[in-house]
């Protein structure tokens, strides 16, 4: 590979990190082929992009980038692979899932919106992140309940004051 040939890769991964707020860090290495293909249309079908890329050419692309990739980049020793993702855990559950089959992947690392995890430790923690849409779900959830309290309470205790209204008419008359 030329050395500008290089830099053209270089900036493109600096550009892929600039663009993604969700990067993780994965070995994929003793995949036969087979596997390896699995995980590749896995990774479409959950809108998870999957790269094997070069450590010197990664680590130099993350220190070009204005993200703090912190201990991240003391990761790339041996085989990686990049899987960008716009949701925070999929790709854990992509992971996750292979690992039922066999012992590959193996997370690396990760970077989700500012935060950075470090080992296959944490792949059961990254599972359990929330996306965007499910947290406005839950916001939402966590707002309508109290309206809706609000509102049947209101329905139960009209019903109440009517028949209460009739009742006291009924008696004057």
């Amino acid at each position: 590979m030329t050395r500008e040939e290089k830099s053209q890769v270089i900036e493109e991964l600096t550009a892929q990190l600039a663009d993604n707020a969700n990067i993780y860090l994965a070995d994929i290495s003793g995949l036969n082929a087979l596997s390896t293909s699995n995980l590749r249309r896995a990774c479409f079908k959950a809108n998870v992009k999957l790269a094997v890329v070069k450590n010197t050419l990664l680590a130099k692309a993350m220190e070009a980038s204005d993200k703090d990739f912190g201990d991240l980049p003391a990761t790339l020793k041996g085989n990686t692979s990049v899987m960008y993702s716009e949701t925070g855990n999929a790709p854990a559950k992509i992971i996750e899932t292979f690992r039922k089959k066999s012992d590959k992947p193996l997370l690396k690392g990760a970077y989700i919106a500012e935060a950075v995890y470090i080992g296959d430790d944490q792949l059961d923690s990254l599972v359990n992140i929330k996306s965007k849409e499910e947290v406005i779900g839950d916001i939402i959830g966590l707002l309508q309940s109290p309206a809706k309290n609000v509102i049947s309470a209101l329905k139960s205790s009209g019903g109440k004051l009517a028949g209460i209204l009739k009742t006291l008419s009924e008696k004057e008359g």
